[in-house]
Formats: structure tokens, sequence, C-alpha cells
């Protein structure tokens, strides 16, 4: 597959894969940041990303984020639609700091990764009725 990206800075490396069978590809802080404490804070990724047609981008923090730094995506993953790649779209990553003291970001440091998703648009079918029994809520099976 390819996909268009723009580096706003180009001597930027661009995100990479790290092994051989990596399922996501890393992305970086484009700059240094010192997020406070209990705070969100965005990041600049110093990219801008199209998205094939028929599929979008998802961030998801790098697995060990929050065990080295302390830190997650605020939202918990980030959705980057296709749209979201004009000339000021850069993508930025939405961090939270859950510890006591600041953290540090350098520049160049591997915070996130992303997948690309087929997207499938649904067209709703409304009913009066799914199912006759309810299956029950949340930790209801064990």
């Amino acid at each position: 597959m390819r996909v268009k990206i723009k580096r706003l800075d180009p001597s930027f490396p661009l995100p990479a894969y790290h092994t051989a069978e990596s399922a996501a590809f890393d992305i970086a802080s484009a700059e240094e940041k010192t997020i406070a404490t209990r705070a969100v804070t965005l990041v600049r990724t110093g990219l801008i990303i199209e998205a094939p047609h028929g599929y979008f981008l998802m961030l998801s923090a790098r697995s060990s984020l929050a065990r080295k730094k302390g830190l997650i995506l605020a939202n918990g993953i980030g959705i980057v639609d296709r749209d979201y790649s004009g000339p000021k779209d850069e993508i930025m990553l939405s961090l939270y700091n859950f510890t006591g003291r600041e953290v540090k970001i350098e520049k160049g440091e591997r915070l996130a990764q992303g997948m690309f998703f087929p997207i499938e648009r649904v067209e709703w079918e409304e009913v009066r009725e799914l199912r006759k029994n309810s299956r029950g809520g949340f930790g209801s099976t064990g």
C-alpha cells in the first residue's frame, strides 16, 4: 500500500516499522516538550498523512509509554480521517501525564504507533426490537 506523507521538517525521519514483523509503525515527537503532572498536552509529530481511499489511520500509544514515561494517549486511541490531510493538518499526539512529576519528551522520541484500517460505512436499518432476551451488562458473563 502506498501512502502519501508530508514531513514538515524534511530532515526528520519518516515513521518506520522497527522489526520485520511489526504490525504498526512508530511515530516520534517532532519537538522537545515537558508535560506537567496530570496534564494533557498536544505533542507535534511534524507529519501530515493522507490515508489511502477507503482507509483511516489509527494511532495508539507504544506499549512501553505508560511504564517507561508515565504517559498515555489522552483519548485512548486516535482516529485520523483521510480528509485530515490539508496543509495545516499536522498529526498531534494528545498525551496525558498520570504521574506526580513532570515528564520530559525528547525530539525524536518514539511515542505512538500507527496502523491503517479499512473503513466499512454502514446504512442504518431501524427496527422495533432486536432480540427477545437481554444478555446482561458489564461483567455479567463472569
